[in-house]
Parts: structure tokens; sequence; C-alpha cells
């Protein structure tokens, strides 16, 4: 399919999501995760009018930073090693990947001295899976607790990856506690405005992360698919 099928098809999916949730499509936002593909691709995503672009390294994202970096919003969607946010800082308005205090302090230290605010998601561990990062849920408390001073750094939401499974319908569980836990979280008033958002929901999965409550999708393959596929370029 081409790009523009690729929107219309899942658009199509993510408003039939919501019908069956009883949720309006403006609740939920796509990021075209970009990644595997190069500068020409991510040219031709921002002009189909996909806003959102994620990246998960910096390595790969400079190149096309330097070439795109005045179009669209950019996320960053990966692990974020500390000694990388100088590189990010200022670049990615969002941050996905918030799991742990080191990093929480340097995002601060570096936006402070660019008088800046960093959105940021906490990365949270839901299906316990050791391959993945991110905060047990009984740490995402006491962390919040630890970082609520940081002015310039705002806790806008939860983010978390499902196992890949063969029937998405066995990551419920997991979108579902996530949603849980925010509204848990909520209930103790631990961040200077409500948590709002959850990303979560990927290519495999993103039906029932929307039916589950996501406010943001993180699509690559279903969506952008791979440098194959704008060979035209």
């Amino acid at each position: 399919m081409s790009l523009e099928e690729r929107i219309k098809e899942v658009n199509a999916r993510i408003e039939a999501a919501c019908a069956r949730s009883g949720r309006s499509r403006d609740e939920v936002n796509v990021i075209a995760v970009t990644k595997y593909v190069s500068a020409a691709a991510m040219a031709s995503v921002l002009d189909n009018d996909l806003e959102h672009v994620g990246e998960n390294r910096w390595q790969d994202a400079a190149d096309k930073w330097s070439k795109l970096g005045d179009r669209g919003t950019w996320h960053f969607i990966g692990h974020l090693q500390t000694n990388k946010v100088k590189d990010v800082i200022g670049k990615f308005k969002f941050i996905h990947s918030l799991d742990r205090l080191s990093l929480a302090q340097e995002l601060d230290k570096k936006a402070a001295a660019l008088g800046l605010r960093v959105q940021a998601f906490v990365q949270v561990n839901i299906s316990g899976e050791v391959s993945k990062y991110g905060l047990s849920p009984e740490a995402v408390a006491p962390f919040l607790e630890q970082i609520r001073e940081l002015k310039h750094v705002d806790v806008i939401g939860l983010m978390t990856m499902a196992p890949h499974e063969e029937n998405p319908e066995h990551t419920r569980p997991v979108f579902r506690g996530l949603r849980e836990l925010r509204d848990q979280l909520n209930g103790q008033a631990l961040t200077r405005e409500p948590i709002v958002h959850l990303s979560m929901g990927m290519s495999n999965d993103f039906e029932v992360a929307v039916e589950e409550g996501a406010t943001w999708l993180r699509l690559g393959s279903v969506l952008v698919g791979g440098e194959e596929d704008f060979q035209w370029a």
C-alpha cells in the first residue's frame, strides 16, 4: 500500500476502535515512528499531514533533524541516556521515556538553561518484562514525589510497551493497567497538574490500546512502513 492508503486505513481502524469504546476520535493522537526510514521518507510523512514524528535514538535522528528540524513536532520515544539530553533538549517537544531521577534532573537542568519546559511521559514497565525499560508500577508514585519540585519538567502522561502478542487482545491487561495506574496517581495529586495522557499502542496492538484509553499511539510499520516503501525518493 502507498503511504496515503496506509494513513487512510489506520485512521479508519482508530475511528472504529473509538466507536467501540465510546471515545471521540479527537482524543487520540498519532505519532508516525520514522526511526527506520531516511530523511527523504520522513519528509514524505510530513508532507502527508502527519504532524507528529517519533525517533528512538539521537544518532539516527541527527541527520533528519538537520534537514527537517523546522517541520513537525518531534517526540523522543526510545531509552534516553543522560549524556544525550544535551542533544535532544530543545528539539524534541515530548520525551516519552522518563524512567529515573538522574534523567529527570538532567532534563530539568538543561531545560532551565534554555528557558523552556520539557513535556515528559513517565515510562512504566506494566508487563514486568526484564527486557523492557521503565519503572515498576509501585515505584511511580515515589518517583513523582522525588521530581515534583523540578520546575522545568512537566509530567503530562505515562508510557508503556506491551509484549508483542500474536493475539492483540492479550495486551489488554497491560493497557488497562496503565490507565488504572494513571487514575490512581491522579487521586493522590502527586503532580502539579493532573496526568492526562497515555502513550501506549503500537502497530500490532493499537486498536486495543485505543479501547483502553490511549491518547498517543506510536505507529511505525503499519503507518510509515519501511524504507523499501519509499524507493521513489
